[in-house]
Formats: structure tokens, C-alpha cells, sequence
């Protein structure tokens, strides 16, 4: 079966769109204004609240004390700055009301997650391939579950797909030697900021996408891998320096590393990682040592993540006993009692219909040897794969963690059913000849 043409993708690829915008805004207008705490959506009662302390005069602060240990009025980091600077911008022009950035944000990632799988499938694969990817995309159930919620989950797994693409498009411009590789060098760097601000764990991952650019590249024309990394460092800076007058310390971003890595690696786990601490185990603010109670938001966060790397010193075979026991939780993609219909039926019908197809993909490109060389695009879509995994196990695994990894497993998916329809239509037609 032949590939399409580019021009006989458009009027599918629209369909797509239409599809996961459909999908997407459904979403937001059954969610409306209401703020009740869907599973794994407990965040965005923080963003909003926090929102509309920015909108008051108040700053980055909250009127009682919050999560995760900050005391009422004290300055916080622990949340995203960029998405909170959004809500409070959305609700400065149409009102504290959620369903407004629920459509914007919907809206956005309706057509940028389906579009950027599309291309990204379509750069590795051919057309077919890239328009197999962009259902997946437009359907996959977690990405419309959390499309419309007010967390950064939506915003961060499009830019993503984006900073993705871009670095291939980078590397094949520079070897090319076009007259585009600058003004691709800048807009990675803006994405890839993009993407920091709104979660500052994949700032591990950026030194691992620029060397990729600069080694894809045969290592020639550093400059295509230094220069979007100043310009991240560069939108990073304003925030560091913010953070510094305020914590009267050096903050480079957000105040969440040390608290997650504390909790995740406690010793009150032993060697078994829960997900979400049992009521039987405590709550997780009584975990933290009660001489460290009045640091602030920075101190504290500092403090946590030298005790948790000390729990790692101090017994390191039972931190690697505890990091493999979070792989069934990182990727779970079955039923559980435990969990609400809500979550089983996402889970299901997005990590648990597709794995089967992502797995298939995955071991295609191995045997087609498309994986055999890291320098080849798809490398990176695994580099990525392995180290943002890898960082969770390490670290704290939660399905919604792994929603980043799914994005890019959805192009495999893709090569996966666009694999099988095509030998399934050359399978018919040789049917068909007659004998």
C-alpha cells in the first residue's frame, strides 16, 4: 500500500483536529466552573486559588496555610509560575471563571497534541504513519481527561511534542545548511523554556536534548545546541532572581524537588512505593521532622532533599528495591479497586487500549533498525522515553507523570496501526487477484 501525498492527508488530518477539539471543549463545558476534585486533579484547586491571590495584589501566596507545608501569607514557589501568571491573566479578562481557561487551554492543546503527533509521526514515518499518530493523540483518554483541568499537564505535554520536533527539524536544517537553523535555534530555546517553566523536571532532560542536537549534527556548529540553552537559561533568570529576593537564597525555580524526593524515598515505604500514602501510613506533612517546621518554603525544600538524598546513602540497596517497586505504579494500565470508575475507565481506554499497539511500534522500529542508531530522530524520541521514565523511578512515580511518555509513545502507536492496516490492505488485495 502506497504512503499519501501531503495534500492527501489535509482533509484527514483536519477531521483529526476536529475530532479532538470536539472531544476537548465537550470536556470543558461539562466541567464548567466546578472545581471538585476529580482523581488526580487536586492540583488545580491550588492553581486557582493561588491565581486569584495574583489577581488581589497578594502576590505568590496563600491566604491560610497550604500544601505542601507553607504557612498563610508566606511566599510560595512550589507552583508552576507561567501557569499560574495564565489563569490569573485569563481571570483578569473574563472573571474568576474556571470554564474560561478551561476553553482557551482546550482549545490549544485540541489542535497542538494531535498536530504535533501527526508531524512528528509523519517526519519519522511517512504520512500514513503521522496521521495514525494524530488519532491516537485526539482520542487517547488521559489527554482529554486532564485537557480541561487547571494544571499544567495539557500546556506541558503539547510543548513537549513541540521542543520534540523542533530539535529534528533543527538538526536536519543544520546539516543541511540552510539559511533557517538560527531562527529554529531560538524558538527551540522558547519552547524548551516554555515547557521548564511549566514543569521544571524537564529541565534534566534539556542537557540530554541539546547534546543530542549538537551530536546529531556530527558535532559540528555548537551553536545550534548553545544557543537554545541560553535562551532557556535566559527565561528562566527572571524567576531566580524573584525568587531570591523573596527567599533571600538562591531558588532557581520552583520549591517541589526536595519535598517529592523526601517523600518518595521516606523510609516509612520500606521497599514497597505507594502511589498515594495509605490513610494507615500517615499523611505526608506528618512526615516532615518537626524541628524543620518553621523554615520557610525554600529552607525547607532544601533540607528535605538532603535528608531524602540521605536515605538514599544510608541504605542504597533498599532505594533501589524501592525504585523497581514503583514501575507498576509508573505503568499501570489496568482496573484497580482501589481507584474510582473515573480512573479505571481512563486508564483503560487510553494507557491500556494502546499499549499493546505503542509495544508493537516500539519493537518495529527496533527490527527496522530506525532505533539502531541514537542519532536518528527517532534516538531521541527514545532518549527521552528512558530518561523522563527513569527519572520518575528514581524519584516519585504517578500515572499522571508518565502522561509526557505516552505522548511520544503515541507515534509508535501510530507506526504500529498504520503497520497493520497496510498489511491487512495488501493482505485483501491479494485476495482479491484472481487465481
Amino acid at each position: 500500500m502506497r504512503d499519501l501525498s501531503r495534500q492527501e492527508a489535509r482533509a484527514p488530518l483536519l477531521a483529526i483536529i476536529v475530532l479532538s477539539l470536539l472531544l476537548r471543549v465537550g470536556t470543558s463545558l461539562l466541567l464548567a466552573d466546578d472545581l471538585e476534585e476529580l482523581p488526580g486533579t487536586g492540583d488545580q484547586l491550588s492553581y486557582h486559588t493561588l491565581a486569584i491571590r495574583v489577581l488581589s495584589g497578594d502576590g505568590f501566596s496563600f491566604g491560610t496555610d497550604w500544601w505542601p507545608d507553607t504557612q498563610s501569607g508566606a511566599p510560595t514557589a512550589h507552583w508552576s509560575y507561567l501557569y499560574t501568571l495564565y489563569l490569573a491573566s485569563v481571570y483578569a479578562i473574563f472573571g474568576v471563571h474556571p470554564i474560561a481557561a478551561r476553553l482557551i487551554q482546550a482549545t490549544s492543546v485540541g489542535i497542538l497534541q494531535p498536530l504535533f503527533a501527526y508531524l512528528l509521526g509523519r517526519r519519522l514515518f511517512g504520512e500514513f504513519v503521522g496521521l495514525a499518530a494524530g488519532v491516537v493523540a485526539a482520542v487517547y483518554a488521559y489527554f482529554v481527561y486532564y485537557s480541561a483541568t487547571l494544571m499544567t499537564e495539557p500546556f506541558y505535554i503539547a510543548v513537549i511534542l513541540v521542543s520534540l520536533y523542533l530539535a529534528i527539524r533543527l538538526t536536519d536544517s543544520a546539516k543541511q545548511e540552510s539559511s533557517r537553523p538560527f531562527g529554529l535555534a531560538l524558538l527551540l530555546g522558547l519552547v524548551l523554556g516554555l515547557a521548564v517553566l511549566l514543569r521544571q523536571v524537564f529541565l534534566l532532560f534539556v542537557p540530554i536534548l541539546l547534546f543530542w542536537v549538537w551530536w546529531a549534527n556530527d558535532r559540528r556548529s555548537a551553536w545550534v545546541a548553545i544557543l537554545p540553552g541560553l535562551v532557556v537559561a535566559l527565561m528562566v533568570l527572571p524567576f531566580t532572581l524573584y525568587n531570591s529576593a523573596r527567599f533571600d537564597s538562591f531558588v532557581l525555580l520552583n520549591t517541589n524537588a526536595g519535598f517529592a524526593f523526601f517523600w518518595a524515598n521516606h523510609p516509612i515505604y520500606g521497599t514497597r512505593f505507594e502511589p498515594i500514602l495509605p490513610d494507615q501510613m500517615g499523611d505526608y506533612q506528618e512526615l516532615i521532622p518537626e524541628e524543620l517546621r518553621g523554615l520557610n518554603e525554600a529552607a525547607l525544600d532544601r533540607e528535605l532533599l538532603r535528608r531524602g538524598l540521605g536515605f538514599v546513602v544510608d541504605d542504597p540497596v533498599r532505594y533501589l528495591r524501592l525504585s523497581l517497586s514503583r514501575i507498576p505504579a509508573y505503568f499501570m494500565f489496568w482496573p484497580s479497586g482501589a481507584s474510582s470508575a473515573v480512573s479505571n475507565l481512563a486508564r483503560v481506554l487510553s494507557f491500556g487500549l494502546f499499549l499493546p499497539f505503542m509495544l508493537y511500534g516500539l519493537i518495529k522500529a527496533w527490527s527496522d533498525r530506525r532505533m539502531g542508531a541514537l542519532r536518528e530522530p527517532v534516538g531521541l524520541l527514545a532518549l527521552f522515553i528512558i530518561v523522563y521514565s527513569a527519572i520518575h523511578l528514581l524519584s516519585w512515580s504517578l500515572i499522571r507523570y508518565r502522561l509526557p511518555v505516552d505522548a511520544v509513545l503515541v507515534i509508535f502507536a501510530g507506526y504500529a496501526l498504520a503497520d497493520l492496516v497496510q498489511r491487512f490492505g495488501a493482505k485483501q488485495s491479494a485476495s482479491a487477484q484472481p487465481a
